[in-house]
């Protein structure tokens, strides 16, 4: 995956925000872009330090140093598979080399990082003996990488157990997940006396990735109780910038960040949380500490508490057999395979209880849309709106975007569309198409709804026109 300089840029300026210590800008040797992309990053006045990456050899550590980055790190393979296979040089010659590099590096900047690559497969002594190399050279931290992932947290916290007495500068730690333990053996390095942690937005990296930021900080945080600088609220937030800049999506499972981090469900545990979050939830993380939600789900364990509640909070009073029988619905359809959103539940209540949640206050009264692969895909929505009749014209990315856009053009209070999932129901070029999406509303509320149709573009705008209306009748329940 790759970013635009632009990207890049406003990347860095999120991490910065949020309190990222020390921001690895890139590789300035590797291309003339990535040169110019570090140079600008270093020349954004950010308030994390910016480093350059650096093999090593001179030239990259003068292309690091010419594109401005407060630190330089380097970096050189010491375990014996990447030194024959890679560079081919002795371990000695890598002592030397490194002891070079690292002199050379900090004759031109106060903050060297030294890297040994694949320092979990080499020797404890190897690995000491080129460590006490960088250092007695001038490194100001040095980096332990698991670079293909096999360590344990046992073994992690072993290694930095041993470097610890003989390193008297910054210990790092860069860990890969290929086994799933990049987080574990993060947190065991530092419980073992590391000082700083490399991580990365949503696990994102090499193959199968690396420590995830908002997992190590919250563990660090909530768990060891240590305060690491990080703005937590934020952490969502930031999560979802790299999930739309790499195209990425974050699972909905995944921890912290993920969609159903807070999201519940099954009878008991809904219970629990309207009760006390903290039954089902770790109480020492909260949703509200990492800038997330909590959710009550609909689906074929939901039980009678969640679904009272939903129902409650848009003045919706079923009695025990019409609960009864809402809940049978709904089981009835989410058995079938198909996602039960919240307008499928308040439709569902209306019919059974015979009781309104106020009307639509969004009505579609016409929509024409223009595309073609010539021309700039046009809609223009007339709808009424509270009563009044509002016109909106939006271009988008597609039939869909603009329609969707248009749509919300015509409503005063803002509604982002934050998931949007389409599915085909039947076979066919005339197949029916399934539209699910979730918006999220000016309170960071959110809502889904669905609808279907053999045209998938008013099947879109139908189920957004479903999703504006339940903001509109929360909004309303507000007061």
């Amino acid at each position: 995956m790759s970013f635009t300089p632009s990207d890049k840029i406003e990347i860095a300026h999120q991490l910065s925000d949020i309190g990222v210590h020390i921001i690895e800008a890139g590789f300035p040797a590797s291309s003339a872009d990535e040169f110019s992309t570090v140079k600008a990053i270093a020349a954004e006045g950010l308030k994390s330090t910016v480093c350059g990456l650096a093999r090593s050899v001179q030239a990259d550590v003068d292309r690091c140093i010419d594109a401005g980055v407060d630190m330089v790190h380097v970096f050189i393979p010491t375990s014996e598979v990447q030194r024959v296979h890679t560079i081919r040089k002795s371990h000695e010659e890598v002592v030397r080399i490194t002891g070079d590099i690292v002199r050379y590096a900090r004759d031109h900047t106060d903050k060297v990082l030294f890297s040994a690559m694949d320092a979990t497969r080499t020797g404890i002594p190897e690995l000491i003996e080129v460590y006490t190399a960088a250092v007695e050279a001038g490194a100001t931290a040095i980096n332990v990488p698991d670079t293909v992932g096999v360590a344990t947290p046992t073994s992690m916290q072993e290694m930095i157990h041993a470097l610890r007495p003989k390193i008297p500068v910054t210990i790092d730690v860069h860990c890969h997940n290929d086994f799933g333990m990049a987080t574990a053996n993060t947190i065991s390095a530092v419980q073992a006396g590391a000082d700083q942690v490399q991580v990365t937005v949503n696990g994102i990296g090499e193959r199968a990735g690396n420590a995830d930021l908002a997992c190590t900080v919250m563990v660090i945080e909530s768990i060891f109780g240590f305060d690491t600088g990080i703005v937590t609220e934020r952490l969502v937030e930031t999560s979802r910038m790299i999930s739309r800049f790499s195209g990425i999506v974050v699972p909905p499972t995944y921890p912290v960040t993920g969609e159903f981090a807070f999201s519940h469900e099954s009878g008991i545990h809904s219970q629990g949380v309207i009760e006390n979050a903290s039954t089902f939830e770790p109480g020492i993380m909260t949703p509200e500490m990492v800038g997330h939600r909590r959710r009550l789900k609909l689906g074929k364990h939901v039980g009678r508490h969640a679904v009272r509640e939903m129902l409650n909070q848009v003045h919706i009073h079923p009695d025990d057999t019409q609960l009864d029988e809402i809940i049978t619905r709904i089981k009835q359809i989410s058995s079938k395979g198909k996602k039960v959103t919240e307008h499928d539940l308040y439709e569902i209540a209306e019919m059974v209880t015979g009781m309104s949640t106020g009307g639509r206050y969004v009505e579609l009264l016409d929509i024409a849309i223009m595309t073609g692969n010539h021309m700039i895909p046009t809609a223009t929505v007339r709808a009424r709106v509270n009563g009044a009749e509002e016109v909106c014209c939006r271009t988008g990315n597609g039939a869909v975007d603009a329609a969707i856009k248009a749509l919300i053009g015509t409503v005063p209070k803002p509604a982002t569309l934050k998931e949007f999932n389409i599915t085909a129901i039947s076979e066919g070029s005339d197949a029916i198409g399934h539209v699910t999406l979730v918006v999220e509303d000016e309170k960071g509320r959110i809502f889904d709804a669905a609808a279907s149709g053999d045209d998938v573009v008013l099947a879109s705008v139908e189920a957004m026109m479903n999703a504006i209306n339940m903001v509109y009748r929360n909004g309303r329940n507000d007061h």
